[in-house]
């Protein structure tokens, strides 16, 4: 048996104990002082939400009638105000990061910062190797071309399972090291039991390697960051001797399929002014993404280290979703975690086909939702609790979303054409939709319907504000038709995720979900077979409120939920298109001008992959 590949410095133990949710935490090595607040941005961004979905509220009181309003019309009522919260709190996020935009900051003298030493980790699960250390290899040169003061060495932390892709990333990683240039640091360990997954796999590092470097920057195995965007965040915490983590906002990148397409454009258009909002309220209790992330190695070990969570049946589970809570732990113990989306240059990659988001939330589902057990937990700050709170609501919105419109649709157009009519047409408890035949009533839905737009076209709005040109993206014509392609496919497609989203809160509550199976990031090819496996309910349903549409016993406002539902199967397919046909349906800026990082990253990715197989030579680093 081949002995594992293990190349890393000499050990520097540093102690990472486990915290206590019973009791508060205070981190002695935080300085003294206040940290700036967002109290302000916050007003800005949470009362007018709430304002908006009061007003909506006491319009739609009276919709049923002057006997006042019964238990099922209540739930009915509190189902619609907690889903209008939400959306009027994205579009209200979204207006901030307009107001942020297009504010002139002064420029800051900022003094030299000290110089840190910065591990860069990828830890990677059975991953295609040379995908990784062509990653590296960009990384590490693309820094060493930039200079500058501080001291970087990447570190693939493997917990690689699969004996083949194990010899491949070990001689992947044997082939890079003699062509790297001097001074430039790789290094690399496999572990022989991946204890704790991901989790458990910085905490290794940390544990014995993490005294003698002053920050680690984690990526994930699809990360790509420019050495700008990496030094920018390098300064950024040297500069702030209280934050114990800074987040970067990561741009998708690599899109090929309609499905990644349509998630590329929408993060590259909409996504910046959200992203400067959500900055702005968040203040120093941001959150954590778990990737393209910088943090204080110490201040890491002694305030994030987690502990298992007690299952009701005694048995201990890991935290799944453990970076929404070491965000919170760094700012229960004081330190403060920010969130600088202008720091451009950081990539990762998206699930190409709607069955591989699919698999991907039903994992992040299952982390999201063990966020509510904390919630409780003692010195979690205000805003800390809500970011998990709010990862939680993200996926139980799908199950309350498909109940209002199970309900919307039994309730039907009016007393005589409601489905219930049939069953109990005199029970009081059974409410009757209003006919939408008044103006007032046709105009709340399509408030209702353009508060979901809404985001999108003020990210439009918002676009020219953050330094983009709508002509990057192939000219104005060629931007709007990516724009309507975009909100098509959207419009399309939300409704079947919001069934799989459902799904996947169900499979987590009855246990069904078990593990955390690595991501497959090059997706698949589906039969027929396994789409109408994946989408039965959402054709059924489909089906079903179609026949209720052309019968009248369901309100045609509910056609595109209908229309999509039904057609869950054929859209799944389309989704995984890739060439030409995407191309054409959602253009993106990358198209037509490809960043400098990700052409050098595909050149030595291709240069790996062709060595280990055999098939040519590396070009040594200049």
């Amino acid at each position: 048996m081949t002995q594992d590949l293990h190349i890393m410095p000499p050990e520097a133990p540093l102690a990472m104990p486990a915290q206590n949710f019973s009791t508060d935490f205070r981190d002695a090595q935080v300085p003294a002082g206040q940290r700036p607040s967002a109290g302000f941005w916050r007003t800005l961004a949470f009362s007018p939400a709430m304002a908006a979905t009061l007003g909506l509220l006491w319009v739609m009181s009276d919709w049923f009638g002057a006997e006042g309003i019964n238990l099922i019309e209540g739930i009915l009522l509190a189902l619609i105000s907690f889903n209008f919260f939400w959306i009027s709190f994205t579009v209200c996020t979204v207006l901030l990061g307009m107001v942020s935009l297009s504010r002139q900051e002064q420029p800051k003298r900022e003094t030299r910062p000290q110089p840190l030493r910065v591990a860069l980790l990828t830890p990677v699960y059975n991953e295609v190797p040379w995908n990784v250390l062509g990653n590296a290899r960009t990384m590490l040169e693309d820094l060493r071309a930039r200079g500058g003061q501080h001291h970087y060495a990447m570190f693939i932390l493997s917990d690689t399972r699969d004996p083949e892709i194990a010899a491949q990333e070990q001689a992947s990683v044997e082939a890079l090291r003699t062509t790297l240039a001097p001074g430039l640091e790789l290094y690399y360990r496999r572990r022989e039991d991946n204890t704790d997954r991901k989790v458990g796999n910085i905490a290794d590092w940390v544990s014995r390697w993490g005294a003698d470097w002053d920050a680690m920057l984690v990526l994930d195995a699809d990360s790509l960051m420019t050495g700008r965007a990496i030094l920018r965040l390098t300064d950024s915490l040297a500069r702030d001797p209280g934050a114990g983590l800074i987040q970067s906002y990561p741009q998708l990148i690599g899109a090929q399929s309609v499905f990644a397409r349509m998630q590329q454009f929408a993060n590259g258009v909409y996504g910046i002014a959200f992203a400067e909002g959500l900055a702005r309220w968040c203040g120093q209790e941001g959150n954590y993404w778990g990737h393209n992330a910088i943090i204080r190695t110490r201040a890491f070990a002694t305030s994030a280290g987690l502990p298992k969570l007690r299952a009701y049946n005694g048995q201990e589970k890991l935290i799944m979703s453990h970076d929404f809570v070491e965000a919170g732990l760094l700012r229960r113990a004081g330190w403060g975690v920010r969130f600088l989306p202008r720091i451009r240059g950081s990539y990762e990659e998206t699930p190409p086909t709607l069955i591989d988001h699919a698999l991907r939330d039903r994992r992040w589902c299952q982390g999201n939702l063990q966020h509510l057990k904390l919630l409780g937990s003692t010195g979690f700050r205000a805003v800390s609790r809500f970011h998990m709170f709010h990862g939680a609501v993200g996926y139980l919105m799908s199950p309350l979303w498909f109940a209002l419109l199970v309900m919307w649709a039994l309730i039907g157009q009016g007393e005589d054409a409601s489905v219930l009519h049939y069953f109990s047409p005199d029970n009081p408890m059974f409410p009757q939709w209003p006919e939408m035949s008044e103006t007032r009533h046709v105009l709340i839905i399509l408030v209702m319907y353009a508060m979901l737009l809404a985001p999108k076209v003020l990210g439009v709005l918002a676009l020219p504000l953050s330094g983009v040109r709508y002509a990057e993206f192939g000219g104005g014509s060629k931007f709007v038709t990516s724009f309507l392609a975009e909100v098509i496919l959207s419009i399309l497609y939300a409704p079947i995720l919001m069934v799989q989203q459902m799904i996947a809160v169900f499979r987590t509550a009855l246990g069904i979900q078990k593990g955390w199976s690595p991501q497959a990031r090059d997706g698949g090819t589906y039969t027929l077979r396994t789409l109408i496996l994946c989408h039965t309910l959402e054709t059924i349903s489909g089906v079903a409120l179609s026949v209720g549409i052309l019968s009248g016993l369901v309100s045609v406002w509910l056609a595109p939920i209908a229309i999509s539902l039904a057609l869950a199967i054929p859209l799944s397919a389309l989704s995984g298109v890739s060439a030409g046909a995407a191309r054409r349906m959602v253009g993106m800026r990358e198209d037509f001008r490809e960043p400098a990082i990700t052409r050098s990253a595909r050149r030595h990715r291709d240069e790996l992959k062709r060595l280990i197989e055999g098939k040519g030579v590396m070009t040594p680093a200049e």
